[in-house]
């Protein structure tokens, strides 16, 4: 497979071609960012555990007849996904109210 060409980078991982075309190699990354990016880092075995969590809630809704676009898991930070057209939705999700939600609330 090839990791040449960059087909997507965001915050959390680059997309890269494959030798099928309907295939893409998903790669995540040990970046972290802070306050809508103006605080940048990288923290050592991010992107493994992002891969692992996203990889078993891929798994899991699958088992529930639920179909994604993974495929499997090659490496510890990166997988292969079908292609796909993205939706542009984020969703954040936090166990405290933070960052802009204390901002819009109060």
């Amino acid at each position: 497979m090839s990791q040449v060409q960059k087909l997507y980078e965001g915050k959390a991982k680059i997309l890269y071609p494959t030798d099928n075309p309907e295939i893409l190699l998903s790669h995540f990354k040990d970046d972290a960012t802070a306050f809508n990016a103006q605080k940048r880092g990288q923290i050592s075995g991010k992107g493994e555990i992002n891969c692992a969590i996203a990889s078993r809630l891929f798994q899991l809704l699958e088992a529930e007849g639920i179909p994604t676009h993974f495929i499997e898991r090659t490496a510890p930070n990166q997988m292969l996904v079908k292609r796909v057209k993205i939706l542009p939705l984020e969703v954040v999700v936090r166990n405290i109210a933070a960052g802009s939600l204390c901002q819009q609330t109060g």
